[in-house]
C-alpha cells in the first residue's frame, strides 16, 4: 500500500497563494489516483480536487474551481495542489489521500496522509 505525506502548508493573507506537496512512497504513484481532501474546525472533510493516474483528468469542488490547480509528476512520486486567490473560507488541514478507484469516488480513497493546516487571514 502506498503511504503519503504533506507538506506546504502556513500561514497566508487573503487573496494570497499557497502551493502542497504530497510526497508517495512505497508503491508507484502512477498506481493510483490521487486526492486532496480538507476539513475545518467543526465541518466535515469535503473532497476538493483529485487528478487521475497520468494526470490526464482533474475534478474540482465548485468553490475552488479557477482559484485551485492539482498535478502530478510520477517520475517524483509527488502531487502538488496549487492555492491562488486563498480566502479565509479555505482555512483548513489539507490531507493528500491515494485511491485505486475511480479518481471521482471520494469513498475510494484510504491512504492518508496526516495534514497540513493551511489558515488564511483577512
Amino acid at each position: 500500500q502506498v503511504q503519503v505525506a504533506e507538506s506546504g502548508g502556513g500561514l497566508v493573507q487573503a487573496g494570497g497563494s499557497l502551493s502542497l506537496s504530497c510526497a508517495a512512497s512505497g508503491r508507484t504513484a502512477s498506481d493510483y489516483a490521487m486526492g486532496w481532501f480538507r476539513q475545518a474546525p467543526g465541518k466535515a472533510r469535503e473532497f476538493v480536487t483529485a487528478i487521475n493516474w497520468n494526470g490526464g483528468l482533474t475534478w474540482y469542488v465548485d468553490s475552488v474551481k479557477g482559484r485551485f490547480t492539482i498535478s502530478r509528476d510520477n517520475a517524483k512520486n509527488t502531487i502538488y495542489l496549487r492555492m491562488n486567490d486563498l480566502t479565509p473560507e479555505d482555512t483548513a488541514v489539507y490531507y493528500c489521500a491515494a485511491s485505486s478507484h475511480s479518481y471521482r469516488d471520494p469513498r475510494g480513497y484510504n491512504s492518508w496522509g496526516q495534514g497540513t493546516q493551511v489558515t488564511v487571514s483577512s
